[in-house]
């Protein structure tokens, strides 16, 4: 997968509670969650971003409690992917299962700008920051991680594999 964007950079151990402040962990809708969006680390970051942009972290990034709203709330907000030094392995594991890509460079997340423009290729590693031309590599995703995000998550994979569907259409109701 080719995703392309301007980066919109932060910096080192961001934590779960910084990406989204505990007193939104009861919102349900995806919209508003995404207007909440690293909201601890800055209260007007939803201002200064656009849907397509690529977050760039540093170090140990998503750090704290095992927040699934936090990567939710990243996603909401119009981030295809995330880039980091980093992450925090609870964290990283909660992206892949919703379906958010997540790639790991710490040569990458030094080398790239805030407001740089990008274009990551998921399937083979390679970053390339089209405003310096700098390019970096890291370790494409495995198939099959490639595979759950892809197709929006975990559940919806795991779906796809056992021939069930996520959501069944109004003729198909039987009960």
């Amino acid at each position: 997968m080719i995703l392309g964007g301007r980066a919109v950079k932060i910096g080192d151990h961001v934590s779960t509670d910084q990406i989204l402040p505990g007193r939104y962990m009861s919102l349900t809708d995806a919209e508003e969650l995404g207007r909440h969006a690293l909201e601890g680390l800055d209260p007007e970051f939803s201002s200064r971003i656009s849907p397509g942009d690529i977050l760039v972290a540093g170090v140990n990034f998503g750090t704290g409690s095992s927040r699934e709203q936090a990567p939710q709330a990243l996603r909401a907000a119009g981030f295809p992917a995330i880039l980091a030094a980093s992450f925090a392995r609870i964290f990283f594991r909660n992206c892949i299962n919703i379906g958010l890509p997540v790639l790991w460079s710490p040569q990458a997340s030094e080398g790239i700008s805030d407001g740089d423009l990008l274009k990551i290729d998921t399937t083979t590693g390679a970053i390339l920051d089209e405003t310096n031309g700098a390019s970096f590599d890291t370790s494409p995703m495995p198939g099959f991680v490639a595979s759950i995000t892809e197709m929006g998550g975990l559940i919806p994979y795991a779906l796809s594999r056992s021939g069930k569907r996520l959501f069944e259409t109004e003729g198909e109701r039987t009960g």
